[in-house]
């Protein structure tokens, strides 16, 4: 079974557009989450509390933030363009973890991952996916 069969999404590229950045951080915020805990799967042996700790440590604030800062040069124009509508959306949440600065630099990196998904455009985030993220970098 492919992905697009198992996560039905009939929406075309010019709908995914009109929805709200805070909509793509949204369904981004799950994507990377699950491809980090199922990386960690992959290639450690942890135990479920360990995994849960390191997988933390990746999707946390910050570390989206630096992961943005690592990728923007790769990025093309139109991915810019959709980090800088994720980064200026107004969000109402206050982070408690992080700056204000991380939070919306995060909340970019997440909308640019929901896009990317919401859009189909899966070998591209495949390739964002894979950019700089190595496991034993936040130990």
């Amino acid at each position: 079974m492919e992905i697009d069969e198992l996560i039905k999404f009939d929406r075309t590229e010019e709908e995914v557009n009109l929805l709200s950045p805070l909509t793509w951080a949204y369904i981004g915020d799950c994507v990377y989450e699950l491809y980090i805990r199922t990386k960690l799967v992959n290639e450690t042996n942890l135990k479920p509390h360990n995994l849960h700790i390191e997988a933390t440590k990746y999707v946390k604030a910050k570390s989206q933030a630096e992961h943005l800062e690592k990728i923007m040069d790769k990025l093309t124009e139109e991915e810019k363009d959709i980090v800088r509508r994720g980064r200026n959306t107004k969000n109402h949440h206050l982070p408690k973890n992080s700056t204000v600065g991380e939070y919306s630099h995060a909340t970019a990196f997440e909308a640019l991952i929901g896009y990317l998904f919401l859009t189909k455009k899966y070998s591209r985030l495949k390739e964002i996916l894979g950019f700089d993220i190595d496991l034993e970098a936040k130990k």
